[in-house]
């Protein structure tokens, strides 16, 4: 529900500027829609390349099992490729329902079929998530430095609200409240800490937290680890490369270059971190503004967004996803 809200908010603004645009360029309102405008985008885009774009998809996610089976296999626990795959569509699809859903029922999946606790198999995931974070750090750093002005001017013109939250966060009442809140908490914990410590839940999660912690510690008994920087190299290709191939399906963006693509990536990679499904509705609005950068307007920046988004990130996820549920009973139906 949320990603629609966004989405319609989004298609609402663009329709503004495209009816402002055919206003200019001469065109009755009757004959400029948007929504047209996005469907013949859309299909007179070129499949093949998408097509290469799906497969440049699937490949970042068999990079990602492998990795994924790498910390799992540090723990002790051998997994088996198509289990760790499925498990990972299984969670894309989950995503565009529940956003951030998809972390527990790819634990879920993994522990039910390989016979993993299930605190570890969070714990992996959640490694899983912060060598992302680091990567998309890494990221963003590089299109910095090879598009400055761009990605500075935009950052510093609409981002303007960190001064807000830095107030916020030196604000002396605010640390205050911090301290003061902080102080009960581990106070109460102290004066009743063998109680907590000795009951059945406090036992209960304290094996919780270890074995989750666990998966965390899992990236340091890495047998191989360069082997593991290279599938996340390699992940991470694969979504630019899904991003800058898609410019050669689509007419007007056919033109730009690998430093577009990255910059056009990065802040599509922000619009999918966004907590809606799949980062509908913010993966538009952010994709749009950046193909700002590089003078695509903004209908046309509007079709590429969309002919992205729902002929990958919302067709592979939806196709992959439902597969998975299908054939990881079938693939494990021997085991006891």
């Amino acid at each position: 529900m949320v990603g629609f809200v966004i989405l319609y908010f989004v298609y609402q603004r663009q329709e503004k500027l495209y009816h402002a645009k055919c206003a200019i360029d001469g065109i009755a309102q009757a004959d400029c829609s948007l929504m047209e405008k996005i469907w013949t985008d859309f299909t007179s885009a070129n499949f093949f390349i998408l097509l290469v774009v799906i497969i440049a998809f699937m490949i970042s996610n068999a990079s990602r099992a492998i990795r994924w089976q790498m910390m799992l296999k540090s723990m002790g626990f051998k997994t088996k490729f198509p289990n760790a795959i499925g498990a990972i569509m299984a969670a894309y699809l989950t995503n565009l329902g529940v956003p951030r859903s998809g972390e527990i029922v790819r634990a879920g999946i993994i522990s039910k079929y390989e016979h993993i606790p299930l605190e570890k198999a969070i714990g992996t995931v959640v490694l899983d998530r912060i060598v992302d974070v680091i990567s998309l750090l890494i990221v963003i750093f590089l299109a910095f430095v090879l598009s400055f002005d761009h990605m500075s001017g935009y950052f510093e013109k609409n981002f303007n609200l960190m001064t807000n939250i830095q107030q916020l966060v030196y604000n002396p009442v605010f640390i205050a409240s911090l301290m003061i809140l902080g102080l009960i908490v581990a106070g109460g914990f102290y004066v009743y800490r063998e109680r907590i410590f000795n009951s059945s839940l406090g036992k209960k999660v304290a094996n919780i937290l270890k074995g989750f912690m666990d998966g965390i510690y899992s990236i340091f008994k890495l047998e191989k680890p360069w082997w593991f920087l290279f599938h996340s190299v390699i992940i991470w290709l694969m979504y630019f490369l899904m991003t800058y191939f898609c410019f050669f399906a689509y007419e007007p963006t056919s033109h730009l270059g690998p430093i577009a693509g990255l910059v056009v990536f990065v802040f599509g990679s922000l619009g999918v971190v966004f907590p809606a499904p799949g980062g509908m509705g913010s993966y538009q609005f952010l994709v749009g503004e950046s193909l700002g950068f590089f003078n695509v307007n903004a209908a046309d920046a509007f079709s590429f967004s969309n002919i992205v988004f729902f002929a990958v990130q919302l067709f592979c996820n939806i196709l992959f996803g439902i597969l998975a549920f299908i054939l990881l009973p079938i693939y494990n139906k021997d085991e006891k």
